[in-house]
């Protein structure tokens, strides 16, 4: 369910996107999913392409304590400028919501927030048999539900097995299951799962755990979003309070979380659909944290009265999706996708002429790397860089030649037109909120235009319609990377589209390649180490040269907090870090408040704060604090 991390979108009646993703291409890497989001602020989009970004100024501002409520409760809140598409784990798809999800349920497992190795969760350890084709997992016998019943290896069962045997609870996190036999609990600290073949990824399942004995009352899982009764039952350091469509969602924190209570009395994130409102609220006072902020916003914060700015390298791509040719496993098509994408020879003309250097320098000025690979840097492991003639560079005349190759040539008013005398003229979907999609949108109207290539940069509030529709020939994609890669590798395989065109599909851009497909379910097999991880770099080279997708840049992480109100937090990684979009629950879970006199500790200028050291099964309390979120496609977001 992170994984996605995307990500993930807005659900709608019909299809929904895949997690990981709804902050697609939120530029300043954890981007897309806080308000901070992007808070961008409308002076900032140069007005022509070459055009910088003029600093903002802040106003300094007096101290101000944790916001508190009416009986003097400390109340953490952040900013977001994402929706929330479902508060049902086997739906949602947006950042947000996943993100929210790690708070609220326990996973098997999870991540040490130091480097990200697989630590305990609900599951204290696991072992597989010596063919890998089952798994045991012990669970904890210190965890229960937020209403006071325990917490037991039957409620990962009945998730797992509603999971394989329900289209509709597969929806978000499908991909972790399909390959499950037999799910059993022999006792209630016993987990067994019986796979068809070995899985690569039974130590990153992903998967929000749900009491049975709420959920099994669920008639129709496609619609029940969960959001008519509060609290809802939980048993992770958090509990959802209350919830109000693009207004808020508010937590409490849950004092019987096994790993212990978060400190903060309340936990609220609150929506702005304004995102300079939002960097205003966070200089007021008004929230405490903020992300995705825009170079010249995070200058200008930087200049504040307590207020710390975080600025690291991010775990997200920002990426061109081109539309080829959306259709349903059934076979047929759908959508209105411009045909001349189709030809691989017009995708990659298209990406020749993307320059990703003055992306880099001139709309995120500097606070990104040059995106390549479908993996992040941050994962080095998995990173993969082209080599040599394979590399689609920026190259205006080699663009031009492949174009001409295709049949699109140049007519007297220097227009590419195609055999029928057409104009090739291309649509891209660009979110309305996200200033890195109108700036980058602006670069590509200038660069295409000068091959005589005409686009229109369609801005909305909502990308998820036309998209799962099909209605779009390219789009501003993104999507949050997990430590296991398997979901945003799974969204592009033929298995991950809708069954009819009015079904929902796990897919990003309706990708269905063959090579691809094999490697994935080579890599999703495979034990070794060494051996994945060369399957995992085939598998993004394939899908580079097949020219579907182009990853322009990898975002930094550029958010921002009130030391007057956050005295402690942890990023994730420890070292050079996010606070927002971790995989895994520390950063809200480990927030100690301010003292309340407007004054910040002394370790408050760090952006890592006190840490909780992770081992195994326990923590150890360092210092003064405890410690520190994410589809698919996304998400995924996504997860995401």
């Amino acid at each position: 369910m992170v994984t996605r991390i995307p990500p993930r979108t807005t659900r709608q009646p019909t299809r929904q996107r895949s997690r990981f993703r709804h902050f697609l291409a939120s530029g300043a890497a954890a981007t897309a999913m806080v308000a901070g989001s992007v808070i961008p602020l409308s002076p900032l989009l140069p007005a022509a392409p070459q055009a910088q970004a003029a600093p903002m100024t802040a106003p300094r501002t007096a101290p101000q304590a944790a916001p508190a409520a009416a009986d003097g409760k400390k109340v953490l809140t952040v900013a977001v400028d994402q929706s929330i598409d479902s508060l049902s784990p086997f739906l949602a798809q947006t950042l947000v919501a996943t993100s929210i999800f790690r708070l609220t349920n326990e996973f098997l497992t999870n991540y040490d927030p130091k480097d990200a190795h697989t630590i305990p969760g609900f599951a204290t350890k696991w072992a597989s048999s010596a063919d890998k084709l089952t798994w045991t997992f012990t669970i904890r016998s210190d965890s229960k539900w937020s209403d006071g019943k325990p917490a037991t290896a039957e409620d990962a069962a009945w998730t797992f097995n509603k999971m394989m045997t329900d289209p509709n609870a597969a929806t978000a996190n499908g991909n972790f299951t399909s390959n499950f036999k037999k799910v059993t609990a022999p006792d209630a600290t016993k987990l067994v799962i019986e796979l068809k073949k070995p899985q690569a990824t039974m130590t990153a399942l992903d998967v929000p755990i749900v009491p049975k004995h709420i959920w099994e009352k669920v008639d129709d899982f496609a619609k029940f979003n969960n959001d008519k009764k509060f609290p809802i039952v939980g048993n992770g350091p958090y509990v959802i309070e209350d919830f109000k469509v693009d207004q808020y969602i508010r937590l409490k924190p849950n004092k019987d979380f096994w790993r212990g209570a978060p400190k903060f009395d309340e936990l609220v994130f609150r929506y702005y659909k304004d995102k300079d409102a939002a960097v205003a609220a966070l200089q007021k006072g008004e929230v405490s944290f903020v992300s995705g902020l825009t170079p010249a916003q995070a200058a200008a914060l930087g200049n504040a009265d307590n207020i710390k700015v975080n600025n690291a390298p991010g775990r997200r791509f920002f990426a061109l999706a081109t539309n080829p040719g959306a259709k349903a496993k059934d076979g047929k098509s759908f959508g209105n996708g411009h045909k001349a994408l189709l030809d691989q020879n017009v995708r990659k003309a298209l990406f020749h002429a993307v320059d990703r250097k003055t992306i880099v320098d001139k709309v995120f000025q500097g606070n990104a790397v040059e995106g390549q690979g479908y993996i992040p840097p941050r994962f080095d492991s998995y990173f993969w860089q082209p080599s040599g003639s394979q590399t689609i560079d920026y190259d205006p005349a080699k663009a031009a030649a492949l174009l001409d190759k295709a049949g699109y040539k140049k007519n007297s008013g220097g227009k590419r037109v195609g055999k029928d005398g057409k104009p090739l003229n291309f649509r891209i979907l660009c979110h309305a909120t996200d200033p890195n999609d109108k700036a980058v949108g602006k670069y590509l109207q200038e660069w295409w235009g000068e091959l005589g290539i005409g686009l229109k940069v369609e801005c909305l509030d909502n990308v998820s319609d036309p998209w799962l529709a099909g209605n779009y020939d390219l789009a501003f994609d993104g999507w949050s990377v997990n430590p296991d890669p398997d979901f945003v590798l799974s969204i592009h395989t033929c298995a991950a589209l809708p069954a009819t065109a009015e079904d929902t599909g796990a897919t990003d851009n309706f990708i269905c390649d063959k090579k691809f497909d094999d490697l994935y379910a080579k890599q999703a097999v495979e034990y070794d180490t060494a051996k994945r991880t060369d399957l995992v770099k085939q598998m993004q080279s394939r899908l580079y040269d097949t020219g579907y997708m182009n990853v322009m840049a990898y975002p930094n992480a550029v958010e921002a907090y009130r030391t007057d109100q956050i005295k402690s937090i942890t990023t994730m990684p420890e070292a050079a870090g996010n606070l927002w979009g971790q995989d895994g629950y520390w950063s809200w879970w480990s927030a100690v408040p301010a003292d309340g006199t407007g004054e910040a500790s002394s370790e408050s200028g760090s952006s890592t704060g006190t840490l909780i050291g992770i081992g195994a099964a326990a923590v150890v309390v360092v210092a003064l604090g405890l410690f520190f979120a994410i589809r698919r496609r996304s998400t995924a977001e996504d997860r995401e």
